[in-house]
């Protein structure tokens, strides 16, 4: 299964639904702003990026300045920052895609190529 949480209105998103669409990749899209990924999602992703949290977040969005997320990042748990996460799509850096084997937050073709290459291997 591939899901990929997008937001409609962001051109990243349209250029990773693209990359998929073009190469017959089926997932399944939803929307991150009104569902989130959930918490289980989140702490697979953040293993996946190295238990790095400000990667699972969208440090350019409006959202994460108007919150001062810049600040008070460095002072939150793992678990209160997945909590925040899960409940604020707009905090989640986006297109955020998990497959069965992997996963990736942000659309950079080459890693994409990489984690598609990885799941036909």
């Amino acid at each position: 299964m591939i899901r990929v949480y997008a937001y409609e209105k962001c051109d990243t998103c349209r250029k990773a639904l693209k990359y998929l669409a073009a190469r017959g990749i089926g997932a399944q899209v939803a929307p991150i702003r009104e569902q989130p990924p959930a918490k289980a999602e989140l702490k697979r992703m953040l293993a996946l990026m190295g238990g790095d949290l400000r990667k699972l977040f969208n440090m350019s969005g409006r959202d994460y300045k108007e919150l001062g997320m810049k600040d008070r990042l460095q002072r939150m748990s793992e678990a209160e920052a997945l909590d925040l996460l899960s409940k604020n799509g707009n905090l989640v850096k986006r297109p955020f895609l998990l497959t069965e084997e992997g996963g990736t937050v942000g659309f950079d073709e080459a890693d994409w190529r990489e984690l598609f290459r990885k799941r036909k291997a």
